[in-house]
C-alpha cells in the first residue's frame, strides 16, 4: 500500500501553475501566490532550480522529486519531466499539465513504496547508511525516507570499503602485423548489423574503404590515412567499426575511437554490444577514456562528506557518494551519473568533487588502488575500443610518442572538428588563472586557503629525505613560484596595485588591452594584437620572463633528481611509491612545457612577428565582469603540430564526418586534418547519404525581417514555432539575443501547449536539455554553437530548424589572421557553409524524417546556398509565406500519421 503524504505538490511552467493538495485536489495559482506558499509550507516539486525560475524567485527550498529518484535509483537516468519521469517509475503520465501536481505526489508515493519493499529493489544496499548522513544534513526528504526504510538485518559496507581494487597488468606486446581483406570486413559488418537488416551498399563501400587504414605501414612517419566522408543515414559508426573490431580481434591491437562531443561517446558506447553482447566481456573489451576532469575524486568526495562540504553542497556529495558504490565507470560527465543532478544544486560542489586542477598526489592516495580514473586508464591498456575524445587522444599521442609507444590505430570521428580540436590543444595562454593554479601545484595550501591541495615538498617528502639535490630543487621551485600571481590578483590588477613581475606583466597587458580593444562597454571579452606594443609591456615582459626562467630551472633539475631515484631504486621506493614519483615526473614535465611556452611567447614581444602563430592580449569578462586576463599563442595552422604528434607517429588514422568536403573540393579536408604536411597523399572516399533530401526537406531564406529588431526577431520565432506544433530547434550566434527571444515568447507558446527550452537560461545542462527536447514532439528548443553539431534527433521531435542569421565567424585577432592567410572572403563562405551544413544535418536523421530549414537572413548570399544537399528546394520568401508553408505541411502530418505513407508532404517538394 502507498504511503500517504502529508505534502502538497506544486508544478510550475511558462504557461501556468498548478498546485495539489495531499488529497490530490488541483488547482491553478498566480505567482505571488505559489511563491507564498513555497516560502511557508515544504512543496514536492519537479527540479526545484527550474520551479524557482519559473515563479521568478531566487531560491527554492522544496522537496524535489528528482533528489527522492536519485536516492532510489542512482545511476539510472530518467528524462526529469513528468513523462520522463511516469516511464523510469511504471507510471501513467499526466494527461496534462495540470494534472502534473497530482502525477507528482503519485510518483513520490511509488518511490517511497519501493523502498519498504527491499527485495524487489536493486539499489538497496547501502540506502540505510546513506539516509542516516543525509537525515543529519537535514535534507528535506528524510523524515518521509525515514517512516518507510528498514535499518539492514546485518552492517552494511560503506563506499570505500565495497568499491574492488584495479590490478596491474604487463604491458601489452606490440600488435601483429594483419591486412583485412574486403569479404571478411563485410562478413563483420553483416554481423553488426544483424540478422533481419542488409547493409546497405554505400555502407559497405565505406567499411571496406576503411580497412586500408588498419594495413601495416611501410615507412616511418608514413601512416596510412583515410579521409571517409558518409553522408548522414550511412551507418557510419558501425562501417568503421566493423573492420576497427576485427583488426583489434586479429592483430591484438587497440583502437583509438576519438570524438568530438560526448552525445557521441554515449552512443559509441552502445554501439560496442554489438561487438560484445556479453557485459562481461564487453567490459574489458571497451572502455570510454576521458580526461581526468570528468571523473569522480574519491578523496575529493571522502574530504567533502567527512565536512569539508556544507549545507547543500554536502546533500549533493552524499547523493554522489550513493552514485558512486553503483557507477559503471566514475565518469561524472557524461556517464551515467544524470545530467540534471548536479544542476539542482546549482553546481555547488559537483565540480569540486572531480580532479579539475591538476592536484591528484597519485600513490600518495589512500584510495589509489580503487581511483575511477586510474582504473580507466588501466582498462585502456588491455582494451581492443578505446573511445576518447579528440583533446585527449592529442594529449595522450604526444605524450606517448615521446615514450615510444604511439598510438598506432586511431579513428576521429566527426573529423570535421579536428582543426578547432588541435587549435585548443596546441595553444598556450599565460593568464592570472593559469599561472595561480601552476603556483598551487608546486607551493600548496597558503595562508587560510581551504581544501587538500599539498605542494611539492608534501608530496615528495620521502624523496626529499633521501636525496638532498632534489630538496634543494623542491626548495628552490617553491620561492621561485611566489613570483608567480597569488589570491586576490584580479582585484588587485583592478586597483592597479600588481604584486610580483608575472602580475605587474598582467597588469601592463591588462592596459593595453583597455586602451586599444573596441566594444569596452558590450560586457563581453576584449582584446588586442600585440603589434606595437606599449612600452610598459615590453618593460613589464624581461623581468617577468627571469622569474620563470628561475622557475623553470628547478623543476627541470627535481625531474633530473627523480628519474635518478627511480634509477637507483632504494628500499622504500615500492609500487605505490614509484607511481607517485612517476606522476610528479608527469606532472613536471607537462608544466616545464608550459612554462617554456610561456617565456617563448614573451620573449617575442616588441620584436618580429612569429609567422608560424598568432599572439594577442585579451580580458575575458562575464556580463562585464572580469574573469582572467593575459597573452595568447595559437598556432596560425595547428594542423601542423597534430600531423607531428598524432599523425607521423600513428600507424594507421582514418579522419570520418558526414561533412568534410567543401562542396566536391577535397583540399580543404586534407588541409584542416593535417595530411598536407605529410609527404604522400591520403586515400579519399565520399558514400552520399541515401536521403531523399528534396522530396523530404526544404530550405526557406526569409527576406523581410529587419536585421537587429529584436521584437520583430521574437515574433517570427514565436510565429514559426506555433505553425510547426513545437519540434522546432532554434540556433543563434549570440546568447544575449537567444535570451531576448525567448523572455519574449516562451509565456505565450506554453499557453499554447508548446513548451519552451532554452541554453543559457534554463537551469539545466545541455544534454539534459537535448533529452527533453527529443522526448517531446511539442518542445522546442533554443541554443548555441554547441547545439549545432552532434545532436541526434530523429523524428517528429525535429521538424524545424530556424537558424536567427547567416553564422559569420565573429571578428577576432585569431580568426583575422587565419582569414588573411587562408584566402580572405573565401575563408569566411567555407566556415559558413560548413555551420550551415552542420545545422542542416540536425533535420534529417532517418528516411522517415521531414521537415523546413528556416534562415532569418535577408541578406544571404546565393554564394552560399550550396551549402545544402543538391535538389532541396531553396526558396527566398516572405515570414508569412514562410509560416503558411510550415502550418501546411504540419497541417498534413497530423492528417496522415506525421507522413508515415513515405507521400512527399505538401509545400516540401512544389516551388
Amino acid at each position: 500500500m502507498s504511503p500517504t503524504l502529508p505534502y502538497p505538490a506544486l508544478y510550475a511552467t511558462h504557461g501556468g501553475i498548478w498546485i495539489a493538495g495531499p488529497d490530490g485536489e488541483v488547482r491553478g495559482i498566480g505567482r505571488g501566490e505559489a511563491a507564498a506558499r513555497a516560502a511557508e509550507t515544504p512543496m514536492i516539486v519537479l527540479n526545484a532550480a527550474v520551479t524557482a525560475a519559473r515563479l521568478g524567485i531566487a531560491d527554492f527550498s522544496g522537496l524535489d522529486l528528482l533528489e527522492l529518484f536519485a536516492f532510489v535509483h542512482p545511476a539510472r537516468f530518467a528524462v526529469p519531466t513528468p513523462a520522463g519521469l511516469a516511464r523510469a517509475l511504471g507510471l501513467a503520465p499526466p494527461v496534462d499539465d495540470a494534472r502534473a501536481p497530482a502525477f507528482l505526489i503519485a510518483a513520490t508515493q511509488a518511490l517511497l513504496a519501493r523502498m519498504g519493499e527491499p527485495d524487489g529493489w536493486a539499489e538497496a544496499y547501502g540506502a540505510w547508511n546513506s539516509a542516516q548522513s543525509l537525515a543529519r544534513l537535514r535534507w528535506p526528504w528524510s523524515a518521509a525516507v525515514g517512516r518507510v526504510l528498514a535499518a539492514p538485518a546485518r552492517p552494511e559496507r560503506g563506499l570505500f570499503a565495497r568499491l574492488p581494487e584495479w590490478d596491474e597488468a604487463g604491458g601489452r606486446p606490440q600488435p601483429r602485423n594483419v591486412q583485412l581483406g574486403e569479404a571478411e570486413t563485410l562478413d563483420r559488418l553483416a554481423r553488426l548489423v544483424g540478422e533481419g537488416a542488409e547493409a546497405r551498399d554505400g555502407q559497405k563501400l565505406y567499411a571496406a574503404a576503411n580497412a586500408r587504414a588498419f594495413d601495416p605501414r611501410f615507412g616511418e612517419g608514413r601512416p596510412n590515412i583515410v579521409l571517409a566522408e558518409a553522408g548522414t543515414g550511412i551507418g557510419k559508426t558501425l562501417g568503421y567499426l566493423a573492420p576497427a573490431s576485427l583488426w583489434a580481434e586479429q592483430a591484438d591491437g587497440a583502437v583509438w575511437i576519438s570524438t568530438y562531443t560526448k552525445a557521441l561517446q554515449r552512443q559509441l558506447d552502445k554501439e560496442t554490444r554489438r561487438i560484445f553482447p556479453d557485459p562481461a566481456v564487453r567490459r574489458e573489451k571497451v572502455v570510454v577514456r576521458k580526461g581526468r576532469e570528468n571523473y569522480l575524486c574519491l578523496l575529493n568526495l571522502e574530504d567533502a562528506i567527512q565536512g569539508g562540504f556544507q549545507n547543500r553542497a554536502a546533500i549533493l556529495a552524499q547523493l554522489v557518494a550513493r552514485w558512486a558504490m553503483y557507477t559503471r565507470d566514475g565518469d561524472m560527465v557524461g556517464g551515467d551519473l544524470p545530467g540534471w543532478l548536479p544542476t539542482l544544486f546549482r553546481r555547488a560542489g559537483s565540480t569540486a568533487l572531480t580532479d579539475r586542477r591538476g592536484e591528484c598526489v597519485y600513490a600518495g592516495c589512500p584510495h589509489y588502488r580503487k581511483c575511477f580514473i586510474e582504473r580507466a586508464a588501466r582498462a585502456s591498456e588491455g582494451a581492443d575500443i578505446v573511445v576518447a575524445n579528440h583533446a585527449l587522444v592529442m594529449i595522450l599521442a604526444q605524450r606517448r610518442a615521446d615514450e615510444g609507444h604511439p598510438l598506432g590505430r586511431i579513428v576521429f570521428d566527426e573529423g570535421h572538428h579536428l582543426f578547432d580540436a588541435a587549435d585548443s590543444t596546441f595553444a598556450a595562454a599565460l593568464t592570472g588563472q593559469e599561472t595561480i593554479e601552476l603556483r598551487r601545484w608546486i607551493i600548496g595550501p597558503e595562508a587560510k586557503a581551504r581544501g587538500r591541495r599539498r605542494g611539492l615538498s608534501a608530496r615528495l617528502s620521502d624523496v626529499a629525505s633521501y636525496d638532498e639535490e632534489g630538496a634543494l630543487a623542491i626548495e628552490a621551485a617553491s620561492a621561485a613560484a611566489t613570483l608567480l600571481p597569488s589570491d586576490g590578483w584580479l582585484g588587485r590588477l583592478g586597483e592597479n596595485l600588481p604584486l610580483g613581475p608575472v602580475e605587474r606583466l598582467l597588469a601592463a597587458a591588462r592596459a593595453t588591452v583597455y586602451a586599444r580593444a573596441n566594444a569596452q562597454d558590450a560586457g563581453y571579452g576584449l582584446e588586442t594584437d600585440v603589434g606595437e606594443p606599449d612600452p610598459a609591456l615590453i618593460d613589464a615582459a624581461q623581468p617577468a620572463i627571469e622569474a620563470l626562467e628561475s622557475l623553470m630551472r628547478p623543476m627541470a633539475r627535481l625531474r633530473q633528481r627523480l628519474a635518478a631515484v627511480m634509477d637507483d631504486a632504494p628500499d622504500w621506493l615500492d609500487g605505490q611509491a614509484r607511481a607517485r614519483i612517476e606522476g610528479a615526473i608527469a606532472g613536471l614535465t607537462q608544466r616545464g612545457q608550459l612554462v617554456a611556452a610561456w617565456i617563448a611567447m614573451l620573449a617575442r614581444l616588441g620584436g618580429p612577428l612569429d609567422p608560424d602563430f598568432v599572439d594577442w592580449l585579451a580580458v575575458d569578462r562575464i556580463e562585464g565582469r572580469e574573469i582572467d586576463i593575459g597573452l595568447h599563442r595559437h598556432w596560425l595552422d595547428p594542423s601542423r603540430p597534430l600531423a607531428e604528434t598524432v599523425l607521423k607517429p600513428a600507424h594507421g588514422v582514418l579522419v570520418t564526418s558526414a561533412t568534410l568536403r567543401d562542396g566536391e573540393d577535397w583540399t580543404i579536408a586534407e588541409a584542416r586534418a593535417g595530411t598536407v604536411h605529410l609527404d604522400h597523399a591520403p586515400r579519399h572516399v565520399a558514400v552520399p547519404s541515401p536521403f531523399d533530401y528534396a522530396a523530404h526537406a526544404e530550405v526557406l531564406v526569409v527576406t523581410d525581417l529587419k536585421r537587429g529588431d529584436v521584437a520583430q526577431l521574437g515574433q517570427a520565432y514565436h510565429r514559426l514555432i506555433a505553425a510547426a506544433g513545437g519540434g522546432t530547434l532554434g540556433l543563434f550566434t549570440a546568447i544575449s539575443r537567444l535570451r531576448a527571444v525567448h523572455a519574449r515568447i516562451a509565456d505565450r507558446l506554453a499557453r499554447d501547449g508548446l513548451p519552451l527550452y532554452a541554453q543559457h537560461v534554463d537551469p539545466i545542462d545541455t544534454g539534459t536539455l537535448v533529452d527533453i527536447f527529443r522526448d517531446d514532439p511539442h518542445a522546442s528548443l533554443l541554443g548555441t554553437d554547441a547545439l549545432r553539431d552532434g545532436v541526434d534527433v530523429p523524428g517528429e521531435s525535429l521538424r524545424l530548424v530556424v537558424m536567427e542569421g547567416v553564422p559569420w565567424p565573429r571578428p577576432t585577432v585569431l580568426h583575422a589572421a587565419r582569414k588573411a592567410a587562408g584566402g580572405g572572403s573565401v575563408h569566411d563562405d567555407r566556415i559558413v557553409r560548413a555551420r550551415m551544413r552542420q545545422a542542416f544535418g540536425r533535420l534529417i536523421r532517418s528516411a522517415s524524417d521531414r521537415g523546413h530549414f528556416v534562415l532569418l537572413g535577408a541578406a544571404t548570399p546565393s554564394r552560399l546556398l550550396d551549402a545544402f544537399p543538391g535538389g532541396v528546394p531553396v526558396l527566398r520568401v516572405t515570414l508569412d509565406e514562410a509560416v503558411a508553408r510550415i502550418a501546411a505541411a504540419a497541417g498534413t502530418r497530423q492528417t496522415a500519421g506525421a507522413g508515415a505513407s513515405g507521400d512527399v508532404l505538401p509545400g516540401l517538394a512544389e516551388s
